[in-house]
């Protein structure tokens, strides 16, 4: 009796951008470049699948839809700064702390968005985001702004909390942050970006170029006792 060989998958079509990284990485990679380039409407899983160089039925492995790997692919942009809002959460009421907590989440977001594939920051006011299947990344980014009305409040000078409720204080601050979404469509942003836009937070609540020196400087001791 003569016995027959399982059939082998089909072969990549082309081979990964990186061996070293995994399939569902490099699927959210092609996916987060074809959404860019065309729009998520006009990108097809089929689309994502050969951009990888793999089958459509082993894409299906990893996600079920394409919604799913753009969700993916938002919360990538978001879910570092919320995770180091978590570890500083612990409410401080001393001016001087919050301003040093503000600039290390505005930091830690600037750099998230400035090395999410394909600068997926520009998807977020496509009208497919708007949609009730990414309501989880829209209460993520919520929470992440709510935080830094909460944190600015803390931060700010007594004129600027008179004039400024936290929550447009957190509006006017995350898209302050969020400035480097636009930095990217011409260039690569620089250590120094970093600095200029969390450093305008501080100074957007009011605080003086001392207090911002010295916050920088305490948001560093603290960046550096996180990671």
């Amino acid at each position: 009796m003569t016995t027959t060989r399982p059939r082998q998958g089909r072969p990549r079509h082309t081979p990964p951008s990186d061996p070293r990284t995994s399939a569902r990485e490099q699927i959210l990679d092609a996916a987060g470049a074809l959404f860019v380039e065309r729009g998520i409407a006009a990108t097809s899983t089929r689309m994502i699948a050969e951009r990888v160089g793999i089958r459509q039925a082993s894409l299906y492995y990893h996600f079920t839809t394409k919604d799913e790997i753009l969700a993916e692919l938002l919360a990538t942009s978001v879910r570092p700064s919320l995770e180091m809002v978590e570890r500083i959460q612990a409410p401080v009421p001393e001016r001087a702390r919050a301003a040093a907590a503000l600039y290390a989440v505005a930091a830690t977001d600037v750099r998230t968005l400035s090395r999410t594939p394909y600068n997926i920051g520009t998807l977020y006011l496509l009208p497919e985001v708007r949609a009730e299947r990414f309501d989880a990344f829209r209460a993520e980014r919520g929470r992440l702004q709510k935080s830094y009305g909460t944190l600015g409040a803390l931060a700010a000078t007594e004129s600027v909390v008179g004039s400024l409720p936290a929550e447009r204080l957190g509006q006017l601050l995350i898209q302050l942050v969020e400035v480097v979404i636009q930095i990217r469509r011409f260039r690569e942003p620089e250590a120094a970006d970093t600095d200029a836009i969390a450093s305008s937070c501080l100074r957007l609540c009011g605080l003086s170029e001392s207090a911002v020196t010295t916050a920088r400087n305490e948001a560093h001791t603290l960046l550096n006792h996180l990671a």
